[in-house]
């Protein structure tokens, strides 16, 4: 038997310690899916909305439990790890009540003598991947769908966060759902890349780096299985000149710097009309500096510690690299501990970034806010665009028009007006470019983890 061990990103200690998941118990786990997807299959929406509604109440009971156990694999701050349970509640519950409505039968105009239309069938059963960086969210966005559409599902959570994968099938478990319907595995990546071509499995859905959908993508090659890719972002803003300029650093700030800047759809870099630039920094800069670096325990946190290990000098060195090449460093900048714990990097501030520096091209992923003037909204535009990742991208301003007309131009799954770093359940989380393919929550969520039929009938000859 192996384990794998995650340390917490605080106190260096142990946080968990998980066994692998062997071949022979990762094969009946998959037998086991296969019979479940068959049971959630025969049974109506309405029927697998009461699973659906009975395993929420059982994980919500131990949202303690469950918020705790995301603050010591991953380092969020407590009072967001209970945000996070909340924010996935929300979630779920949208899913359930448009299922009915987005799983029913398509059917056709009449024509006489016929009866036409198109039957959503599942898939059978989902491998689901999700990140550490919200471990909840990433997660629900795939298994509470897909169990809705009738699939079954096998969990293999990330590395960083393998405790929050359990927390979803032991929930399904206590509400009566069918021996397998969602089962939690942890493997390494070797064996997660060949389950990709197993036969038994009918759908995945990746989120997480680049790199990753590339590997996940290459292990699906000599299969016909659709493969869900959520990966990347080097979110851009743009602050007009007419925007509420207090309202709009606010935002963007913490949209930068919430959970350590860990967000596939964080603002990574910031473009701002050069008629207010000194003022937006300026006012940017005391809410970075304010950020309170300490135990994610203690509720006077703001900024937890960084998850992985390596990422510390990670980030230090997108900064070394914003100031060789011209960018002026405002506030922070380095990895620092907190009375000798924690892996924290500082809340960071630059300004005057260059468009060639790594931070307005590649994913940070940390508390870094880069800052660069622009001369208009189509310099912004041009700016904005000139990436190879395109998930979300916000406008801020008083013009609706304006923001529409950026909307049409911006290469990116989601375009903000006046908000980001955020999610509606009711429309289409996807990405264009690097930033992946494929297409969960909303009514289109559904039809991602669904098959057209064509029903045809002649009714009499």
């Amino acid at each position: 038997m192996t384990t794998h061990t995650v340390d917490n990103p605080y106190t260096g200690e142990t946080a968990c310690t998980v066994e692998t998941t062997d071949d022979a118990a990762l094969s009946r786990i998959l037998d086991d899916a296969r019979r479940a997807a068959h049971e959630l299959a025969r049974l109506s929406v309405d029927e697998r909305v009461a699973l659906c509604e009975r395993a929420l109440a059982k994980l919500e009971a131990r949202t303690e439990a469950v918020a705790a156990d995301i603050t010591r694999q991953m380092g969020k701050p407590l009072s967001q790890s209970r945000g996070e349970v909340g924010g996935m509640a929300g979630r779920w519950r949208h899913m359930q009540e448009s299922a009915k409505d987005a799983l029913a039968d398509v059917v056709l105009p009449p024509k006489e003598g016929f009866e036409r239309r198109i039957a959503k069938e599942p898939l059978g059963v989902v491998l689901d991947l999700p990140a550490w960086n919200y471990p909840l969210l990433t997660a629900v966005n795939a298994i509470v769908p897909a169990v809705l559409a009738g699939n079954a599902v096998v969990v293999k959570h990330s590395p960083r966060t393998p405790l929050c994968g359990e927390h979803f099938a032991r929930a399904f478990v206590e509400a009566g759902a069918p021996k397998g319907a969602v089962a939690a595995i942890f493997v390494d990546y070797g064996h997660t890349e060949r389950l990709v071509g197993d036969p038994r499995i009918d759908h995945v859905l990746f989120t997480g780096s680049v790199h990753g959908g590339h590997r996940i993508q290459a292990a699906a090659k000599d299969r016909f299985l659709h493969v869900g890719l959520e990966l990347g972002g080097n979110d851009p803003a743009y602050a007009a000149s007419d925007c509420d300029l207090e309202k709009t650093v606010e935002n963007i700030v913490d949209g930068a710097i919430y959970n350590a800047g860990q967000s596939c759809c964080a603002v990574e870099r910031v473009y701002v009309h050069e008629s207010i630039y000194e003022r937006f920094v300026a006012a940017a800069e005391p809410l970075v500096r304010a950020y309170v670096m300490g135990d994610p325990t203690d509720a006077k946190t703001t900024l937890g510690p960084v998850a992985q290990p390596w990422h510390p000098k990670e980030l230090e060195a997108f900064v070394a690299d914003a100031t060789k090449k011209g960018a002026k460093l405002v506030t922070g900048g380095k990895p620092v501990a907190v009375n000798g714990k924690g892996r924290f990097f500082e809340a960071t501030m630059l300004t005057d970034v260059p468009a060639d520096a790594d931070l307005m091209q590649k994913e940070s992923f940390g508390p870094i806010l880069a800052i660069a003037p622009v001369r208009s909204d189509e310099d912004a535009l041009e700016k904005m665009n000139a990436s190879r990742l395109g998930l979300t991208a916000s406008v801020w301003t008083r013009d609706k028009g304006r923001a529409e007309r950026m909307a049409r131009a911006l290469q990116f799954g989601t375009v903000y007006m006046n908000r980001c770093d955020a999610l509606d359940p009711a429309l289409p989380w996807t990405g264009v470019k690097d930033s992946g393919r494929g297409v969960t929550l909303s009514a289109l969520g559904f039809d991602a983890l669904t098959r057209p039929k064509a029903i045809h009938f002649r009714l009499a000859l």
